[in-house]
C-alpha cells in the first residue's frame, strides 16, 4: 500500500446538499464542517439530516454519507429547537423550586411543554414570569448539551438518588435491550432520546404561555401534574406574529363565541355531551339540508341505524378487540350490548337484508349517525372533542373494478363541499396502523388501490405512516381555516376486511357469489367538530345562508313598529330568518348589538322608509348601503341565500 492509499483510508467523503462533496477525517462533527464553511447557514443550522435521519450538529461522522443542514423553517428543525427549550424550562424550574419532580417535556406544534409534580405546592400563572427570567439566564450562560449513553442500572440508580420517580417509571417501561440516553447541560441532567441544539445559547426568544393540569401519561387514574406550555422562536418578530395569531385565535375560540352567540352549551350533568340551543340548531339543520341535497344528486340513499347493538356484532366487526376502551356498554335482558362508536356495522346489516347482483352495485348508503365514544375527561375540548357526535357517514358497496370511479366521485363531492365554505385542503394517505386486523395481502391490495388512484390522477398527497383505520388504509382531507390552521375532517377508507368478516356477497355475471369491496367515507367528519371549525373559521360571522338570524329590523321610533312588523312578515313568509329589535333604545345601540351578534343585514326603518316602502340597509361587512326598495331587497336576499355564497 503506498502513501496515497494510506491517506485515502484516513478520509471519508461527505456529500453536502447545495455544497457538493468534501473529504474530512473520521470523527469530524457536523458543527466542525459548518465552521469550515461559515456563512449564513452556520448561524441558522439547528440540526442535520444524515442519510435522511435527523441528528445533532455535534454528531461525529464516521463513514461516507449524504448531509443536509436543517433550519427552523424545517418542521424537524423547529422541533429540535423547541425540545431544547423544554429542557431549559425544566432546568429553570429545578433551580427555583426545591421540591419538584420531572415528568416529560416534548416539543409540540408551535411550541413545547413540560409536566411537573410540585409535590402538593402548585405554582400559579404569575410564577411563570420568574421561571422565564431564569430560562433567559440559562440561555445567556450558553451551556453545552452533552449526550450521554448509560446502562439501565446506572440510569435507575441516578434517577432514584434524585428522587425522580417518574423518570424511574419510564426507564422500567423500556425494553431490556433499549439504549438509554440522557442529556446534561451544566448541573442539570434529563432522560431524553434527543436530538438537541449544541448549546442553550443557540436559543434566542422564549415565551411561557400558560399553565394546565395533566394526568401523568394521560391516564386519569394517575397523579395530576402541572403542565407549563411555552414557545420559542429564533427572532422576536416571529414571536410577536405568533402571539398576535394566538390573540386572534382566542377571539375566535368556538367555546367563547358559542356562549356569546347563544349556539350551544355543556353541563356538569352530561360532561362531553353538547346541548344545542335554538340558534345553534338552525346552523346544524342548514348543514344537514345542504348535505342531503348533495347526496341525493350523487345517487346516495339515506338510512338510519340503531344507537345500541348487541355485543356479538362488535366482536364480529373487530371493534371489540380494537376499540373496546372507547366504547360504552349496557345490558338488555341479561345480554351485553354496546352503544355504537361507529356506524358501519349497522349499514352492513342493512346490506345483508337484500340480494344483489353485480348490476345493483355500487350501492351508496348515507347516514347522519349519532355515535358515542368514551373520551377521557382531560381531552374534552368544546365541540372539538366530545363524547357524543354525529358522523355524516356513507358506506359504498361496490365491485373491485369500481374502486377508482367511486373514490373519484367521493373526492369530487368533498371538493364541492369545501369550496362552498371557502376551505383549501391537502391530502394524506394513511397506512396500516400497528393495531390492525386482516392479512398483509389484503392491506397491500387496499393501500395499492388508493395509492394508484392518487398517482393516476396526479393528485399531490403526503404519506402518513401507520395512521390508517384498524380495518383499512384511508385518504384524509386536512382543511386550512382562515388563520392557516389545519384540521382533519373528510376521509375515504377502503375496506376489504368487513365484507369478509360479515360474509357479504353479490351475484356476479358468471352466476357465482363474489365478495364486494366496501368504502367508508365522511365529508364533514363529525358534525360537532365541523361546526366548531366553522365558528372559528368565520369568527362567528356566518355567511348569510348559515346565519341563525339573517336580518334584523330596527325601527327608529315606536311610530314605525307597524311597518317593521309588516317587513318582518313579508320576509318571514319567504323563509328569511328575521327578527325585530323594537326595544326603547337608541338606534346606534341596536346597530352595535346586531354587529356583536354578527347579523348579516340590519334594516333601519324611519318615517322616510315607511312613506317610500323602503328599508335603509346596513350590511355586516360593507356598512351602510343606503335605502333599498323593500321588494327588491327581499328578492336580493332570497337569491343570495339560494346561492350559498
Amino acid at each position: 500500500m503506498d502513501a496515497n492509499q494510506s491517506r485515502d483510508k484516513e478520509k471519508i467523503v461527505i456529500q453536502i446538499k447545495n455544497w457538493g462533496s468534501r473529504e474530512v477525517a473520521p470523527g469530524t462533527t457536523v458543527l466542525e464542517i459548518l465552521g469550515d464553511v461559515g456563512g449564513k447557514l452556520l448561524k441558522e443550522a439547528l440540526a442535520a439530516r444524515i442519510n435522511g435521519k435527523i441528528v445533532e450538529l455535534i454528531t461525529p461522522l464516521q463513514t461516507d454519507c449524504s448531509l443536509e443542514m436543517v433550519t427552523f423553517e424545517d418542521p424537524e428543525g423547529a422541533a429540535v429547537y423547541r425540545h431544547t427549550a423544554s429542557h431549559v424550562l425544566a432546568q429553570a424550574v429545578k433551580r427555583i423550586y426545591e421540591k419538584v419532580r420531572l415528568g416529560i417535556g416534548p416539543s409540540i406544534s408551535n411550541g413545547f411543554y413540560y409536566d411537573f409534580d410540585f409535590e402538593g405546592n402548585p405554582i400559579k400563572t404569575e410564577d411563570l414570569e420568574k421561571i422565564e427570567k431564569e430560562m433567559a439566564q440559562i440561555i445567556k450562560e450558553d451551556l453545552p448539551l452533552e449526550r450521554l449513553e448509560i446502562s439501565r442500572e446506572q440510569a435507575l440508580q441516578m434517577f432514584k438518588e434524585k428522587g425522580e420517580v417518574y423518570k424511574v417509571e419510564l426507564i422500567n417501561d423500556l425494553d431490556e435491550d433499549a439504549k438509554i440516553t440522557c442529556y446534561r447541560q451544566g448541573d442539570f441532567i434529563d432522560l431524553c432520546a434527543g436530538p438537541h441544539l449544541p448549546s442553550t445559547g443557540k436559543l434566542k426568544v422564549v415565551k411561557l404561555l400558560n399553565l394546565a393540569g395533566a394526568y401523568w401519561r394521560g391516564d386519569e387514574r394517575n397523579a395530576m401534574l402541572q403542565r407549563i406550555y411555552g414557545t420559542a422562536f429564533p427572532k422576536q418578530k416571529m414571536l410577536t406574529e405568533y402571539l398576535d395569531f394566538l390573540e386572534e385565535a382566542r377571539k375566535r375560540d368556538h367555546r367563547k363565541l358559542g356562549r356569546e352567540l347563544d349556539l350551544f352549551s355543556f353541563h356538569e350533568e352530561g360532561p362531553g355531551f353538547p346541548f344545542y340551543h335554538p340558534k345553534g340548531i338552525i346552523i346544524r339543520r342548514e348543514l344537514e339540508k345542504f348535505w342531503r341535497e348533495e347526496h341525493r344528486k350523487a345517487g346516495y340513499q339515506e338510512i338510519e341505524t340503531p344507537i345500541i347493538l348487541n355485543k356479538q356484532l362488535w366482536e364480529q366487526s373487530g371493534h371489540w378487540d380494537h376499540y373496546q376502551e372507547n366504547m360504552y356498554f349496557t345490558k338488555i335482558d341479561d345480554q351485553d350490548y354496546a352503544i355504537k362508536p361507529m356506524n358501519c356495522p349497522g349499514a352492513i346489516l342493512i346490506y345483508k337484508t337484500g340480494m344483489y347482483s353485480y348490476r345493483d352495485l355500487p350501492l351508496r348508503m348515507a347516514e347522519m349517525g349519532l355515535v358515542h365514544r368514551h373520551e377521557k375527561s382531560g381531552t374534552l375540548h368544546g365541540l372539538m372533542r366530545v363524547r357524543s357526535f354525529t358522523q355524516d357517514d356513507a358506506h359504498i358497496f361496490m365491485l373491485p373494478e369500481q374502486i377508482d370511479d367511486e373514490v373519484a366521485g367521493v373526492m369530487e363531492m368533498v371538493d364541492r363541499f369545501y369550496k362552498v365554505f371557502g376551505f383549501n385542503y391537502f391530502i394524506e394517505l394513511s397506512t396500516r396502523p400497528e393495531k390492525s386486523m386482516g392479512s398483509d395481502e389484503m392491506w397491500e391490495k387496499a393501500t395499492s388501490a388508493l395509492q394508484s388512484f392518487l398517482e393516476g390522477k396526479n393528485i399531490p398527497y403526503i404519506v402518513n405512516e401507520g395512521d390508517g383505520a384498524f380495518y383499512g388504509p384511508k385518504i384524509d382531507f386536512h382543511l386550512q381555516d382562515s388563520l392557516g390552521r389545519t384540521w382533519q375532517c373528510g376521509t375515504i377508507q377502503l375496506d376489504f376486511q368487513m365484507p369478509e368478516k360479515y360474509g357479504l356477497s353479490y351475484i356476479g355475471a358468471d352466476g357465482q357469489k363474489h365478495r364486494p369491496v366496501m368504502l367508508h367515507r365522511v365529508v364533514y367528519g363529525a358534525m360537532e367538530r365541523f361546526f366548531a371549525l366553522l365558528i372559528e373559521h368565520y369568527g362567528g360571522a356566518f355567511p348569510l345562508w348559515l346565519a341563525p338570524v339573517q336580518a334584523v329590523i330596527i325601527p327608529i321610533t315606536d311610530r314605525q313598529h307597524a311597518y317593521a312588523a309588516e317587513v318582518k312578515e313579508m320576509l318571514w313568509e319567504k323563509e328569511v330568518r328575521v327578527e325585530t329589535d323594537d326595544r326603547s333604545e337608541k338606534v346606534g345601540y341596536k346597530i352595535r348589538e346586531a354587529q356583536v351578534q354578527k347579523v348579516p343585514y340590519m334594516l333601519i326603518v324611519g318615517e322616510k322608509e315607511v312613506n317610500s316602502r323602503t328599508v335603509a340597509v346596513r350590511q355586516r361587512e360593507q356598512g351602510d348601503l343606503g335605502a333599498v326598495d323593500l321588494q327588491a331587497f327581499a328578492d336580493n336576499i332570497i337569491e343570495e341565500i339560494k346561492q350559498r355564497k
